[in-house]
């Protein structure tokens, strides 16, 4: 997986402080899409130790964003399940329309599912086809309406 680019973000997360990694080479091309620089493969490789270069940079962030890779989910998981390991809580935001189901939720704290769809808004829209997910022992817990306050 390719990184296009990161930031430290309080919005894609709630209640957490995420460093958003942008990853490349999306096979969504959703009409309308912010991010449409995302849909060639370009950035740096995301290896365990790009990524904790990063973590050691910004110790105060409390969860690491997946932004994309649907190229290459079982990646994701592994990048997830690795960053647990160093005690961060994990996001996933996806263009799925649903997920996969061979898809290891163990290493995930939060889901985004959903392509975005111009006409219905992104997860701040009350009409969005997104939906945000706490990952639960008991399954997934939708909390999208956290976005609608």
């Amino acid at each position: 997986m390719l990184v296009a680019d990161y930031d430290i973000v309080f919005q894609e997360v709630p209640d957490e402080t995420t460093l958003a990694l942008n990853i490349s080479d999306c096979p969504h091309h959703c009409p309308g899409c912010h991010s449409s620089y995302l849909w060639q493969p370009v950035g740096d490789v995301l290896t365990p130790e790009w990524l904790q270069r990063l973590i050691d940079r910004y110790p105060y962030i409390t969860c690491v964003s997946i932004q994309g890779g649907d190229r290459d989910y079982h990646e994701v998981e592994r990048v997830a399940q690795w960053v647990h390991m160093q005690g961060k809580k994990t996001c996933w935001y996806t263009g799925f329309a649903k997920l996969p189901e061979d898809l290891q939720m163990q290493g995930f704290d939060y889901i985004k599912v959903g392509p975005y769809i111009e006409a219905l808004g992104g997860l701040k829209s009350k009409t969005t086809n997104q939906r945000f997910y706490r990952v639960t022992p008991e399954g997934l817990r939708d909390m999208t309406d956290v976005f609608w306050k």
